[in-house]
């Protein structure tokens, strides 16, 4: 399978054609094979070297893979659907699976539930009844959904026995299962952050592009506008965007809106950096040729700009998306942002504002480790890659 591969070690020959900075095609034959694979892989083929080094950030990003490719299946990941209510069943603790019942093994199973009511704080007491077994089953048939909206289904990863429950993770004041709603916020938090920043991306990198191209006024006008935006408070902006949205609109332009006003108070960092970068690239030759060839701004600019600080762009990417979830998770637990009956992890965090509540019920705030889980992730990522792409180290 593949061989390690390490360069020369500090001190020893270069073949001539190498150190030189030539590089003769007729002399690769010269070349060990471990020397020729790493003298002739491409640019991007180093990085993946230098990335896979980094485990911390390798792991993340499988991590991170597997969490996005689960989107496309929640239906059939949620053991319900994130609506069901159990009204015999609010704020139900997180149940145990058990595989061992009386010293006989059965099978992943729950127990059955009593419910009892504590008068004295009026609430709701839970406890297991040993002579009620009821097994989990796997792919089977459980609460009908509309398969990312399109068609019917109801085929699920995991579901209780007819007449049992499977509430691992609770539930919520209106008996909805967290585990399933958890799954389903994941596609929302998720998906926003990917959105918002197509169109910060978009905008810093068509914005600063063009500042650092031209200079001049055109630039000063730009600069001074990112020191406007930059200056002004982000949870206050963010609240006033939001207020002035409809509440007649629907959840959908809603989440769309959402991921707007994301992007357009995240670009100012990006047009930044992208503007330094082509005022520092504009006058190499490569650029100069191009332009004596008759190539237009955009071209100049997406062409051969752009893809020469690639590497910086995808960095900047995996660092923005995580501030893009949590102000989607700070709206939404404010009350301003994704409204019920759609579900995110922020709209879920929205009932554990009250800390009376979270004493109680503590499971009702579970839906912060995903959050916190996603960040770290994305982080992480984010290291590796730049360090990867950093033609220095």
């Amino acid at each position: 399978m593949n061989q390690s591969v390490s360069l020369p070690p500090a001190g020893a020959p270069l073949p001539h054609f190498v150190a030189e900075g030539v590089f003769d095609p007729q002399q690769a034959d010269k070349l060990t094979k471990a020397q020729e694979r790493v003298y002739l892989a491409s640019q991007l083929t180093l990085m993946w070297w230098k990335f896979r080094k980094h485990r911390l950030a390798l792991a993340s990003g499988i991590f991170l893979i597997l969490l996005y490719a689960s989107i496309l299946i929640s239906e059939f990941l949620a053991p319900y659907n994130y609506q069901t209510r159990h009204t015999d069943f609010i704020r139900t603790p997180p149940q145990s699976v058990h595989l061992f019942h009386e010293g006989q093994f059965i099978g992943p199973f729950t127990y059955g539930l009593n419910a009892t009511l504590d008068m004295s704080n009026l609430k709701r007491n839970y406890s297991e009844n040993t002579q009620q077994i009821f097994p989990v089953r796997f792919f089977c048939r459980g609460d009908s959904y509309r398969f990312w909206g399109l068609f019917e289904g109801n085929l699920h990863l995991v579901c209780p026995s007819e007449g049992g429950t499977l509430f691992l993770l609770g539930t919520d004041r209106l008996g909805r299962d967290m585990l399933s709603r958890i799954i389903f916020g994941a596609r929302i938090s998720l998906t926003i952050g990917l959105i918002g920043i197509a169109v910060s991306f978009t905008l810093g990198i068509v914005i600063g592009g063009l500042a650092g191209y031209y200079g001049g006024l055109f630039d000063l006008l730009v600069q001074r506008t990112i020191e406007v935006v930059q200056s002004l408070p982000t949870i206050p902006l963010w609240l006033a965007l939001s207020a002035i949205m409809p509440p007649s609109w629907s959840p959908i332009l809603v989440y769309f809106g959402i991921t707007v006003i994301l992007g357009l108070m995240d670009w100012t960092g990006l047009a930044r950096a992208v503007r330094s970068k082509l005022l520092s690239l504009r006058e190499d030759d490569y650029v100069v040729a191009a332009q004596l060839m008759g190539a237009g701004t955009p071209r100049v600019v997406f062409r051969h700009l752009v893809p020469g600080f690639m590497s910086h762009l995808i960095a900047s990417a995996t660092i923005a998306i995580p501030s893009m979830i949590l102000g989607e998770t700070a709206l939404s637990f404010l009350g301003l942002g994704l409204r019920p009956p759609i579900t995110s992890w922020g709209v879920m965090l929205n009932e554990a504002q009250n800390i009376n509540i979270v004493v109680l019920y503590p499971w009702l705030i579970l839906p912060v480790v995903p959050v916190i889980a996603v960040i770290l992730a994305f982080n992480f990522l984010g290291d590796g890659l730049r360090d990867a792409a950093d033609p220095y180290r």
